[in-house]
């Protein structure tokens, strides 16, 4: 059973203005490490993990990456080794020092080695390197992720009540891989859209992946937004004031990479008038913590 994440309204100025409803779904709040959506997308790999009898797990990310954090804790917690495949050359960065603290076995692939990570014969060396581990993809993605991310949609149905609300019309998150977004789509079994803000610029694989997951035919019940600003982990003061504003005004803590953007670029589709007076959305929260724990930004943009 995975941790209940609380579903809240979330209060800010904009959205009483425009008569748009929106809950937030505090995937941030059920657990201080296996965070946000990684727990979900991590819970069906894990168990076809268990399933072949592998010792442990291997999979890829960044020097801020939540998902190895994420899967580096889940290995120090319930006792499996852990190896991780990193972008770019070595650097100390808290997720990392994090990261060989959990005892994760870290392998920094550069940019062009990592870069390499769809090629055919990617794994290859790394599974006769380490036959007795079980390889993870990227974030945690694929149709495993999407199944374990599923479950998002009956924590919030199952606490709707608990806000007074009978129903509600659809879903606003931050989008890295898609995964998420795949597994509320594949999850909703009733016509409610699911809008996908996108950390990368259009182009850049997030649409095939989705597609990959749910099909073809389920473009209608979803919608990809750029919300990049330029490109994934492009920050401007502009954002980070909003970041800043919208905490001190919910409570709620963002981060600038996927959350605060995701949040922005709702604020900017309410405010163009997309969603009629009455509207109820249910604002995931993926966590996402370590890339404002990492990203120094606010002291850089001051």
């Amino acid at each position: 059973m995975l941790p209940q994440a609380p579903l809240q309204p979330l209060n800010l100025p904009w959205l009483a203005a425009s008569g748009v409803s929106v809950a937030i779904l505090r995937l941030d709040l059920i657990d201080p490490l296996i965070s946000g959506n990684k727990w979900f997308k991590l819970s069906h790999h894990l168990a076809a993990a268990r399933k072949t009898g592998a010792d442990g797990v291997i999979s890829l990310g960044g020097a801020h990456s939540n998902h190895l954090h994420a899967l580096a804790a889940a290995g120090q917690r319930f006792g499996f080794p852990t190896v991780g495949l990193l972008r770019g050359h070595p650097v100390e960065t808290p997720t990392v020092l994090d990261l060989q603290a959990f005892g994760m076995e870290l392998h920094w692939l550069g940019y062009a080695g990592y870069r390499a990570r769809h090629d055919a014969n990617f794994w290859t060396p790394w599974r006769e390197r380490y036959p007795q581990l079980f390889p993870i993809p990227e974030g945690g993605g694929g149709r495993e992720g999407a199944l374990g991310c599923a479950e998002i949609v009956r924590q919030a149905c199952d606490q709707r009540a608990g806000i007074g609300w009978d129903d509600y019309d659809g879903w606003w998150l931050a989008c890295g891989t898609g995964t998420t977004l795949a597994g509320l789509v594949l999850a909703e079994s009733r016509p409610r859209k699911v809008y996908g803000a996108m950390a990368v610029p259009t182009g850049h694989g997030v649409a095939e992946n989705v597609t990959a997951i749910v099909g073809a035919d389920a473009h209608a019940r979803y919608e990809l937004l750029d919300a990049s600003r330029g490109g994934f982990g492009k920050i401007d003061a502009s954002l980070l004031a909003f970041i800043e504003t919208s905490e001190s005004q919910s409570g709620v803590p963002f981060e600038p990479l996927y959350t605060g953007k995701a949040l922005l670029a709702l604020q900017q589709t309410v405010e163009a008038g997309r969603f009629a007076n009455g509207t109820r959305l249910v604002f995931v929260h993926t966590g996402g913590l370590q890339g404002k724990r990492a990203s120094g930004a606010l002291k850089r943009y001051r």
